[in-house]
């Protein structure tokens, strides 16, 4: 796949794809996996809203990530709160850091990025702490990693249907 032009200018984002990518991630992350596969699983969830707080902080927010939040505890049935902090908080860490994130280079963003997933399961793990479950291991935050890594890839694939396709008669871009 080619690299995309930082200088290229990107057709608006519709709403609909913004809805469809959060709840495909939410719908991924309903999906359950058993044995150590669980552990190495990113949340996808996070990812998405994360790559939407970075890339369009005005049309994504606080409200959507704590609703979101809460949706995630619901179905995971896991301590209600946790996810909507944790994402609430992630957001806020996007919409901060999101002109800065954008100033990297796409490797580069993945060490800007890694960082902010793992503080969103480290929230996530202190609540349940703090709420009398033990440690699970250093293998807890290799989510976050691998959610890093997968960066790349869902960047360049949210931004395709944004690219302005070429016509190749008049030389012109085609909306």
């Amino acid at each position: 796949m080619q690299a995309l032009n930082p200088q290229e200018i990107l057709l608006p984002v519709k709403t609909g794809f913004i809805a469809f990518t959060v709840i495909a991630a939410c719908l991924i992350d309903l999906l359950q996996f058993g044995g150590p596969w669980r552990w190495i699983r990113p949340d996808f969830a996070a990812l998405v809203l994360l790559y939407w707080g970075v890339h369009q902080p005005r049309r994504i927010g606080f409200a959507v990530a704590w609703l979101i939040g809460l949706t995630m505890d619901v179905a995971d049935a896991s301590l209600f709160g946790q996810h909507a902090l944790a994402y609430t908080g992630l957001m806020y860490a996007a919409i901060v850091l999101h002109r800065r994130v954008l100033s990297f280079s796409m490797a580069s963003q993945v060490l800007q990025v890694a960082p902010l997933l793992l503080a969103t399961d480290f929230i996530m793990l202190l609540v349940r702490m703090l709420m009398g479950a033990a440690f699970p291991g250093w293998s807890y935050f290799a989510g976050s990693l691998i959610g890093a890594l997968l960066w790349a890839p869902i960047s360049l694939a949210f931004r395709l249907p944004q690219i302005a396709k070429v016509d190749p008669d008049a030389g012109l871009h085609v909306p």
